[in-house]
């Protein structure tokens, strides 16, 4: 049987020829994406560390109460980022907020749309189907090598590897959302003249909002997830001093960072969820 192993198939070599391809072909274009992101994502990092943290606090609560009025996430919100303050993980995790927050917009901006679509083209859903498994399955380690290599070391590496690690929720919720939408809806809509645009702005998305948002608040999470390992490719956040504690087994720096990134997780879930309606105010 040893005729199986002597006859490889250079899925390897091929993979390898098409990065070399876009290299070599297409490096002004990555190039100019990977400066583009790198600016943006420094740019939203420079204003929230320009704005002092009691400010920012401040701000923070005020917008979580005034979205939700609970006064139990104000409460959580006021205190979480008073205690990454007093920790001083608090220029890390303005870095990972803006990380996170870029990733998830290019999230929404290529998924939503993604999953509009393929809701209303059965053929392109059942191709991207095997491509969103492959996408959350393969180990994230595997594309870092290939966005490396494509847009050097620092934070665009991570953005697009946690942007590939994290799209598939919002496409697939949206895609759900989208076709559950009750035919008689639709059949209103249609019998009272609506174009296909109305149709999908003012029946569609509206009845699978619980669902897009939920897709948004998945995104969030994943994209967290990633931290650590976008900090392997040079970017900035939280990831960094959990990398440095698991290089010199500092189980306090460990602990600590951690404790961030979990902090900011839960804020973000509770902050940007979206509210049901008849929910009470606390």
């Amino acid at each position: 049987m040893n005729w199986i192993t002597e006859h490889q198939l250079p899925f390897g070599d091929f993979m390898e020829d098409v990065v070399d391809f876009l290299v070599i072909n297409f490096s002004g274009f990555f190039d100019a994406v990977s400066e583009g992101l790198q600016s943006m994502i420094h740019g939203l990092t420079d204003a929230l560390l320009w704005i002092p943290p009691a400010a920012l606090v401040l701000l923070f609560t005020v917008a979580a109460h005034l979205r939700h009025r609970r006064w139990g996430l104000t409460l959580f919100t006021a205190a979480s980022f008073l205690l990454i303050w007093n920790i001083g993980y608090w220029e890390d995790t303005m870095a990972t907020l803006s990380l996170v927050l870029y990733a998830t917009l290019l999230c929404i901006v290529i998924g939503i749309p993604l999953g509009i679509y393929a809701a209303h083209s059965q053929w392109l859903y059942k191709f991207l189907q095997p491509v969103l498994d492959l996408m959350q399955t393969i180990p994230p380690f595997v594309y870092l090598i290939p966005t490396l290599t494509l847009f050097g070391l620092g934070v665009v590496p991570g953005v697009i590897s946690t942007v590939i690690f994290a799209i598939a929720a919002p496409v697939r919720l949206t895609y759900l959302g989208i076709s559950q939408v009750p035919t008689e809806l639709l059949e209103a809509g249609k019998a009272f003249g609506c174009t296909k645009r109305q149709l999908l702005f003012k029946v569609e998305l509206p009845a699978a909002m619980s669902s897009i948002g939920a897709g948004i608040t998945q995104c969030i999470m994943l994209s967290l997830s990633m931290v650590v390992i976008a900090a392997l490719v040079g970017a900035d956040g939280l990831g960094v001093p959990v990398v440095r504690a698991l290089n010199t087994v500092d189980i306090g720096k460990g602990f600590e960072a951690g404790l961030a990134i979990v902090l900011l997780a839960i804020w973000m879930d509770r902050f940007f969820r979206q509210r049901n309606a008849g929910e009470p105010s606390q």
